[in-house]
Order: C-alpha cells, then structure tokens, then sequence
C-alpha cells in the first residue's frame, strides 16, 4: 500500500521549486559565460603581448648569438659567408618592428615624416594601439644595415643609402628573416630581405 502511492513520478512535494531552481541555476551560468567572455577579451592583448615578447626576445637572442661569429668582408667577393642566424616572426598586431633605429619618434604612426634615430643595440615593437615595447642587446654595439641582392655577383651587400642604419620590418609579420654578419668600414648586422 505505501509502495504505490510512493511513487517517483506521482510525489509532486517539491514540483513548484523546480522552475525556480532552474531559472536560479540558468542565470548564474549565464552571469558565468558572461564574466569569461568579459574577461577574455580584456585578457587577450596581454596574451598575445606575451607572446609577442617571448618571439622578439628569442630573435634578440639569436642576433646576440651571431655577434661572436665570423664577418664577411663585403669588399673581397670570395670572402665566405659571415655568421648568419634565421628569425621566425608571427606577429599580427604589430604595426612595425626596428632594428636599431626609431622610425616613429613622435609616436604618430606614420614613419615617413620624421627622422629615423639611431636606437643602436635595440629592437622597438609598436603595435597598432600606438603601444612600444623597447628590447635592449646585450653586449658590444650591434649596428643594423639594410641589404639588397646584387644580381650581379648573387651576394647581399649593403643597401646603396650609407646613412640608412637600422632596419624597420612594417607589419603585420609573418615571416622568417634573415640576418648575416658583415664587414664593411666597420661590423654590421645586415639583412637578408
């Protein structure tokens, strides 16, 4: 007699709580989803700076790396090749990455109506909210130079311009660049794009 008035779908005690609880139990995954959303995008810059960071202090280390190594004599054509290192670059929210040079010193964006200052030993990261980052070289002075391709010979050599020191990469960046360590009325870092 107790067995069948005990049933689980006849016991109507606590029916009227259910709608509460689960409208209870909806909003606060709701207020959950909510705040992660929320959070994620206030978290995602400081996300991708990181690992921004983590790329362009990896490159500084392989630019230190080769600054021990062997320099190419740019005036002897049958000098071997000077110590070279590849940097592997993905960075998307960059506007641009300098090599020891500051080509935005009035920090407007537009590279083109300023002089470029000679930042030797550094590499500047700006980024498209106008946000720098600056990453100092250890060790002796790193002079960065442009290359260009000299079809005639098939070596890199200087760029034509002697007073453009420093390299300015314009993003966004996805890329391996490439760096080679040259002598040319001193020692110099030059690129290889």
């Amino acid at each position: 007699m107790g067995v069948e008035n005990s049933s689980f779908f006849r016991d109507t005690r606590g029916i009227d709580t259910v709608p509460l609880k689960l409208v209870f139990y909806l909003a606060i995954t709701g207020a959950i989803i909510f705040l992660m959303a929320f959070s994620w995008n206030n978290m995602a810059p400081v996300y991708s700076g990181a690992k921004d960071s983590k790329q362009i202090n990896s490159a500084a280390l392989e630019l230190e790396a080769i600054q021990d190594g062997y320099a190419r004599n740019i005036q002897d054509m049958t000098s071997p090749e000077g110590s070279m290192c590849s940097i592997e670059l993905s960075l998307p929210d960059v506007r641009f990455l300098a090599f020891g040079v500051d080509p935005d010193s009035d920090t407007n964006g537009n590279l083109s109506d300023s002089l470029w200052i000679v930042e030797n030993n550094t590499i500047i990261c700006q980024y498209e909210n106008g946000a720098r980052n600056l990453y100092h070289l250890d060790g002796e002075t790193i002079v960065f130079q442009k290359g260009r391709l000299d079809n005639s010979t098939g070596l890199w050599v200087p760029d034509e311009n002697k007073l453009s020191t420093g390299l300015v990469i314009e993003g966004p960046i996805s890329c391996t660049f490439d760096f080679e360590l040259v002598l040319d009325d001193g020692k110099y870092t030059m690129s290889h794009f």
